[in-house]
């Protein structure tokens, strides 16, 4: 199969972290007959720096052109301690998101045997720990109307949602688990704000046509109590776009580290993987970042984008086998040997030549 696949490093750790995922998938495509086709692409701060703009028309054409986008990281200091800054490296990644229609955001959590003891939390709570977030990407607060008042003294983000932008991601939300073990967790704050209401209401419609889906709607404050008690009681989640961006942050550290966590964002034509951590400014050219979370999100995409399943399992296969084998970054080594990055990316691809 030919494969083609923008390839947008971005800012940070971003580069390091993809050429690794890079690697990998090479090496995927060589045991399983395939051909891939990267063009790289700039976006972030990367691309500001380059051509002024953090998502250039010039990026969003290869995405559009391509079959599946793989992407590392966007954002650095000089733009976060700037709060008069025009231009950030953050307008290009929710502009990408709109632009490919990558309405749904799909994050999974779930847990490592060989990590079971690393996660903040008891043993007890977290084993068998495999749950979905369908977060919703390109409406609310992130895209509402915003600005100042009373000469810079009063601001305000508004929160809005069309009936439609729910149905699509809800249907993502009750499919997927129709495919799993068909419960699904609508988190709002009904309570309190209209625009949750409407979306309990039309999930609420939308349980007849799932009949064999057993529907439970949550509080968003109750749910972020729960991840942390009995993350384990959850499978498939939906929910807005700010609730979604801090409860699957919340979520990520049930493995033991932001480094382990892949997702995808997808909409009807486009579709694009990331590891959920942000660019790691600090650690940038150091060799020292965990790739794990990039090489994951690769499994997904050859899986959601390509059906090639098989692939996609042996990516997971080997990322377990160099887990187990504590042959990890200093992330996941609690003060015993960590590997550089480059170095774990070579490991993985030689447990796939050898597989």
């Amino acid at each position: 199969m030919n494969l083609n696949i923008a390839l947008l490093a971005g800012d940070g750790i971003g580069p390091e972290i993809i050429d690794q995922a890079v690697k990998v998938s090479n090496a995927i495509a060589e045991k399983f007959g395939h051909d891939i086709n990267w063009t790289p692409a700039l976006t972030g701060a990367a691309a500001i720096d380059a051509v002024g703009d953090p998502y250039p028309d010039e990026t969003h054409a290869i995405c559009e052109a391509a079959d599946a986008v793989l992407f590392g990281a966007i954002g650095l200091p000089r733009f976060d301690n700037d709060p008069s800054a025009k231009v950030r490296p953050e307008q290009g990644l929710l502009r990408m998101r709109k632009k490919l229609g990558l309405y749904a955001n799909v994050r999974p959590t779930f847990t490592f045997p060989s990590l079971i003891d690393k996660s903040p939390l008891k043993q007890e709570r977290i084993e068998g720990t495999d749950l979905v977030f369908l977060r919703e990407l390109t409406g609310g607060i992130y895209f509402g109307e915003r600005g100042r008042l009373n000469n810079g003294n009063t601001a305000f983000d508004t929160c809005t949602y069309h009936r439609e932008e729910i149905i699509r991601l809800a249907k993502k939300g009750f499919e997927l688990a129709m495919t799993r073990s068909k419960r699904l967790c609508c988190v709002d704050k009904a309570n309190v704000l209209e625009s949750s209401r409407l979306w309990r209401e039309t999930v609420q419609a939308m349980e007849k046509d799932y009949p064999e889906v057993e529907v439970s709607y949550e509080l968003v404050d109750a749910v972020a109590m729960r991840l942390v008690q009995w993350p384990n009681s959850y499978d498939v989640l939906i929910t807005e776009n700010l609730f979604g961006d801090i409860l699957t942050d919340e979520a990520s550290v049930i493995s033991g580290s932001m480094g382990l966590m892949p997702s995808a964002s997808v909409g009807n034509d486009n579709a694009l993987y990331e590891p959920i951590h942000g660019s790691y400014p600090q650690a940038t050219g150091l060799n020292l970042a965990n790739p794990l979370a990039t090489v994951l999100s690769a499994a997904m995409l050859f899986e959601m984008s390509f059906s090639l399943h098989e692939e996609g399992a042996l990516i997971r296969k080997v990322v377990e086998q160099s887990l187990a084998d504590g042959f990890v970054t200093e992330d996941l080594t609690n003060g015993g040997e960590a590997q550089k990055t480059s170095a774990v990316g070579d490991y993985l691809v030689d447990l796939i030549k050898k597989a």
